[in-house]
């Protein structure tokens, strides 16, 4: 059994120095490949490094919205530079916050929308970070060629939004929250999402799955978010492992 995490931040200070460390502890777990993302410059520099570092983990880049008013030209050239190395498979993280706000809305819009622009160019899928923005998400999407496919992370969306964005070339990516007893909704898009539209992720250090929950988040622990939707689905956690292995190499063109 093999089970890839789709999106997690091995580049995030509390595993700085002992990336080595937790990539073996995922591999006792059945987690053998894993894609770090970025989301600003130092964690662009930082996704790419540990990319090249080691043979399984793969790189995401993008300017997500908190640092979406840091975005101008010199920015995209360097962004389209990165995007062109290997082992980057895709733009991200990118997309709304209309939780923290870090930037205006009118900007977090406009630089979501050329940054997917900038995937499309470059023939790459584009991972989504949407909060308490799920309306604007959609609106931009919906608007937008996405040939090349887009990921929700950390989809936290009921039955309704599923079946709205199902409409489009997006996938859902699944994190811990899945797992958490009060999150109903999401357990009832997790049941009936097809199994050749959904992935699973960590977003560690952030988001940690049951029996966990409480503690530091880490790349492994995506095997307790595939197992809660194994339960879910009434399934074998080896099933959701295969599904989810297959749609992440075949969305992201993993070797």
């Amino acid at each position: 059994m093999e089970i890839i995490d789709n999106h997690t931040h091995l580049n995030d200070e509390p595993f700085r120095g002992k990336e080595e460390y937790y990539l073996d502890r995922a591999k006792s777990l059945s987690v053998t490949k894993l894609i770090c993302a970025g989301q600003d410059p130092d964690f662009n520099d930082r996704a790419i490094k540990l990319a090249q570092r080691f043979d399984d983990v793969y790189a995401m880049v993008g300017y997500c919205p908190d640092v979406a008013k840091d975005y101008n030209q010199v920015a995209e050239d360097k962004l389209i530079e990165q995007l062109q190395m290997p082992k980057v498979v895709a733009l991200g993280e990118v997309g709304l916050d209309y939780y923290w706000d870090e930037s205006p809305r009118d900007v977090q819009r406009d630089v979501f929308k050329r940054q997917i622009e900038i995937a499309h160019e470059l023939k790459m899928p584009v991972d989504i970070h949407t909060r308490d923005a799920f309306e604007d998400t959609f609106k931009i999407l919906k608007d937008s060629d996405l040939e090349y496919g887009a990921i929700l992370h950390n989809f936290n969306g009921g039955v309704d939004w599923l079946n709205k964005f199902l409409d489009l070339n997006i996938y859902f990516s699944y994190s811990g929250v899945v797992s958490f007893t009060k999150a109903t909704d999401v357990h009832e898009s997790a049941k009936v999402v097809p199994m050749d539209r959904f992935m699973v992720e960590t977003d560690a250090p952030y988001l940690t799955p049951k029996p966990y929950r409480g503690k530091q988040n880490e790349p492994g622990y995506v095997h307790y978010v595939a197992q809660a939707i194994a339960d879910l689905k009434g399934i074998s956690l080896g099933e959701v492992a295969k599904v989810t292995y297959a749609n992440t190499v075949r969305v992201y063109g993993l070797e």
